[in-house]
């Protein structure tokens, strides 16, 4: 995590409570390049009442008015699923990783993963955080529909439960799928990075690739995508998700942000040092001048190619002497 951007490929409940459909989600996220295939676990009893209503678009993506109980209870997969998709994620070596949206399934997860990915819903959940916080393991933080008190009470209450400020990278993200480009805000990543100086990355909700691709030029650690093996499948989460192509191409181009973004020093690099004589200049003579004639700007020049004396030493050289003849644009 620490050595470049990891990407991560968000099945969610796109398998539509399907292991097979899952382990398809899987070969596709190893296939695209990303580092980390995610799903989410829950127990539907223990994470929402009976009569909790669908967000608008849960039910303007599904077409079905129901209780967020009834639905999620069709994409509930069981613990023993979730312990076959890591087993056959270890076999397609990409990483494993769910989010837990309850206590219960936190708890079973410690024992598949080593990083943990709080979702936005529970940013204020005090009691949950504490507990996650308290785990030993990495956190991975989203922060949707919060402001930046309540990241900031976030991360003390996960710092003070016991893991450490550098074991945290913060998600900027905005919940709403698909997510209006014009409510992403990312400028608001930084800020968090600024005023926590924690790692920072970006949970992206928007269609298409432009918008994590810009994250990661603005210094995303982590960028997260969801993705779906066919947008027009029943469920939640299809429309606002990548499809296998779409995903391998978003991996493509962070992977060339990553290399293009470098070290920061300015300096020649190793494929332009050949240019530097072709395209810079040298002081040339402008005329022909006899030897013991002072050079002045009316008998001297600057043109290609840079092979002679630097332009930048044209004052050490006006006034001084000819110390032999010199032929019209010869080098001095």
């Amino acid at each position: 995590m620490k050595n470049k951007i990891l990407i991560i490929a968000e099945a969610g409940v796109n398998h539509n409570g399907d292991t097979l459909l899952a382990k398809k989600l899987i070969d596709a996220a190893a296939d695209a390049g990303v580092d980390v295939v995610k799903f989410q676990t829950w127990k539907t009893e223990l994470l929402v009442t009976k009569d909790a209503k669908q967000a608008e678009y849960q039910a303007e993506n599904t077409g079905i008015i129901e209780s967020q109980f009834d639905m999620l209870k069709k994409l509930e997969l069981s613990y023993d699923d979730f312990r076959e998709l890591k087993k056959y994620s270890d076999e397609k070596n990409i990483i494993f990783m769910s989010t837990p949206d309850e206590f219960e399934s936190a708890n079973f997860l410690s024992q598949l993963q080593t990083i943990f990915k709080i979702g936005s819903g529970e940013l204020n959940n005090f009691p949950y955080l504490r507990y996650l916080g308290g785990l030993g393991k990495e956190i991975i933080l989203s922060t949707g529909m919060g402001d930046i008190g309540e990241v900031e009470d976030a991360l003390d209450v996960l710092i003070q439960a016991g893991t450490p400020k550098d074991q945290i990278t913060v998600l900027h993200a905005t919940t709403e799928y698909p997510c209006p480009v014009e409510d992403v805000n990312l400028r608001a990543m930084q800020t968090i990075a600024s005023a926590f100086g924690v790692k920072v990355g970006y949970s992206d909700h928007t269609q298409g690739i432009e918008i994590p691709i810009a994250a990661a030029a603005l210094g995303a650690s982590v960028i997260e995508k969801h993705f779906t093996l066919d947008r027009q499948m029943d469920g939640p989460d299809h429309k606002a998700s990548l499809e296998p192509d779409e995903l391998k191409e978003m991996v493509s181009a962070i992977r060339n942000i990553e290399k293009a973004l470098g070290d920061g020093i300015k300096k020649p690099s190793i494929s332009e040092l050949k240019n530097i004589s072709i395209a810079r200049k040298s002081i040339i003579a402008a005329r022909d001048i006899k030897k013991g004639e002072l050079f002045s700007d009316e008998n001297i020049t600057v043109k290609r190619p840079g092979t002679g004396i630097n332009p930048m030493r044209w004052n050490e050289i006006i006034g001084r002497k000819a110390q032999k003849d010199y032929r019209e644009d010869e080098l001095i």
